[in-house]
């Protein structure tokens, strides 16, 4: 019984993994690219750098990306995870393509989250001088950062699905728990576990970013 849990723990330990560092390389990759989607958009939708072809790559670009399925995704991404780490199986391998799915949803939240500033802010700070650079910084991220808060939330709680699909092909975590201890080997009760921890992340997760967006709503 306590190899069990043992391996229930390790696994767990490795699914945190998975998400915190695919959820950091995520932003990493999709801050700039949402803030460059915002700014290049049309007037009318809040661009301060109108540049319609741009826009209108990227966007596809992004489209693209999110339009494929994770566990289609993270098969092409094989080789790439095999250059960049040295394998293609295992929790770290699965950080490159989790990050990758993630990025482009990354991008597409921070764009609405800074679309949804009021314009009369923005024209505001244009007015007394402030470059583009100064309005993404000091005005559109701090009155743009409830929406931001929430959109990471949701990156986090998708990144933990991502996660455990990612055990189907060799990826670690409780998804490869449930599947190889769980279901190959007819333990109910070991899936069952992996089952509920999952949801218990994703409980705690939703309920701390609620908390921080709440908060931060609250000092506006």
């Amino acid at each position: 019984m306590s190899k069990i849990w043992l391996l229930v723990f390790d696994a767990t330990l490795q699914t945190l993994s998975m998400v915190f560092f695919s959820t950091l390389f995520s932003l990493i990759l999709g801050l700039p690219l949402g803030i460059l989607l915002s700014a290049t958009s049309s007037e009318e939708q809040g661009g301060i750098i109108p540049h319609p072809m741009l826009n209108s790559v990227l966007g596809r670009i992004v489209n693209v990306l999110r339009s494929f399925p994770f566990i289609i995704l993270m098969i092409l991404l094989f080789p790439l995870s095999r250059i960049l780490i040295g394998t293609s199986i295992g929790t770290t391998a699965t950080i490159v393509p989790l990050s990758i799915a993630a990025a482009p949803f990354v991008a597409r939240v921070i764009e609405t989250a800074l679309k949804e500033v009021d314009p009369g802010v923005v024209q505001a700070a244009r007015a007394m001088g402030s470059t583009n650079f100064q309005i993404v910084r000091k005005v559109l991220i701090p009155e743009a950062l409830p929406s931001l808060v929430s959109g990471v939330t949701l990156t986090i709680i998708n990144l933990i699905g991502y996660s455990a699909m990612a055990g189907a092909i060799g990826g670690g975590g409780l998804g490869d728990l449930a599947i190889r201890y769980g279901y190959q080997r007819f333990r109910g009760d070991i899936m069952f576990v992996a089952v509920v921890i999952i949801l218990v992340l994703v409980e705690i997760v939703q309920v701390i970013g609620n908390k921080i967006s709440a908060r931060l709503i609250a000092r506006r």
